[in-house]
């Protein structure tokens, strides 16, 4: 794997200087630390012939293995035919979760999931209906991003005591106003578009003390997909992830007061650092009634997401007997006071 160094001032290559022990721009002059080197500045890619590339003519995925595996069957659509390519010089993965989940503990604690719902039909949880279970490393970017809040408000404190047969209420108003400067450390967001992205962040939390640098060794004996977005054409997703945090947080800064009401407040987001990581996921496709049901789990911590059939006779049940215990708590509640209630 090549990892380019990238002046922020030019935009040349950098190369370690030995006299300064700094990165050193050979155009430009200038000197960095290789430690606190920013990430965005850091492009990683493929030596000729480290990784293949799949590509799906059915569906149009885009498959990542390591130069020793062979995929035949696309992990997406399951068309048997994939073309394959040598992968050179296309931007490389900086880090990796790896899988802690073998196939055999995922197949038995999704067989354990699939008996928890209460409202599942009979039969989804009966007999072995897994028709394909996949690990993959699905492309995420982790955005290190910085916060900043102006808010100004005016608030009130409202007392009111009572002075012979007089009730007095006394308020007091107050300017306040707060500068905030957060920081987010590796917000994810899912680079595919053949996965839901609600799916894949309701399978977060991922532990992030098993990040790893990427190696192509971690792909060995999975699949992983091509990223279709770059960080910029998602930021506004990821955005959206920490603008509540940052407008809860402004509120836990202004309490104590009765009213609260805002006349400014600016919320601005800057992204320090991206890397391009891959999470594992297994995907399971399951069939019942005729119909192939997709779920996806954390191939780190084992947690399952997914819709699985909802039985309509089992619901019906269900709203049946909270109406009959509704109708016996309030024919005893009327009987307890002495009513009457048909």
């Amino acid at each position: 794997m090549v990892t380019q160094y990238k002046c922020p001032n030019c935009g040349s290559d950098m190369a370690y200087d030995s006299e300064s022990g700094h990165l050193s721009c050979p155009n430009c002059g200038r000197q960095d630390d290789i430690e606190t080197f920013p990430e965005t500045n850091i492009i990683r890619k493929f030596d000729p012939g480290e990784a293949k590339e799949y590509h799906c003519e059915n569906c149009g995925a885009v498959i990542l293995t390591e130069a020793e595996t062979t995929a035949t069957h696309c992990s997406f659509c399951g068309a048997p035919v994939l073309l394959a390519d040598r992968l050179t010089g296309d931007l490389a993965p900086a880090k990796v979760i790896p899988f802690t989940v073998s196939k055999e503990e995922a197949v038995a604690a999704f067989k354990k999931w699939t008996k928890n719902g209460r409202l599942t039909p009979r039969g989804f949880t009966s007999g072995d209906r897994i028709k394909k279970m996949t690990g993959m490393y699905v492309p995420f970017w982790l955005y290190d991003i910085e916060g900043k809040a102006d808010v100004a408000a005016l608030a009130t404190r409202v007392r009111s005591y009572t002075t012979g047969d007089t009730i007095y209420t006394e308020t007091d108003f107050y300017d306040v106003r707060r500068e905030l400067d957060l920081s987010y450390l590796k917000v994810p967001a899912d680079a595919s578009e053949k996965m839901d992205d609600d799916l894949m962040d309701k399978l977060e939390p991922y532990n992030y003390e098993e990040l790893k640098d990427f190696k192509m060794p971690y792909l060995a004996g999975y699949l992983a997909e091509k990223y279709d977005y770059d960080d910029e054409q998602i930021f506004s997703r990821v955005e959206s992830k920490i603008v509540p945090y940052i407008d809860s947080y402004i509120g836990s800064t202004i309490s104590g007061y009765s009213t609260v009401s805002y006349t400014n407040k600016q919320i601005h987001t800057n992204k320090k650092n991206v890397y391009y990581t891959l999470f594992p996921v297994w995907m399971v496709y399951y069939d019942f009634d005729n119909k192939e049901h997709t779920f996806a789990m954390n191939g780190q911590t084992g947690k399952v997401v997914g819709k699985p059939p909802i039985s309509a006779f089992k619901v019906a049940a269900w709203f049946t007997g909270i109406a009959a215990s509704t109708f016996a708590v309030v024919k005893a509640i009327s009987f307890a006071v002495g009513g009457v209630f048909w």
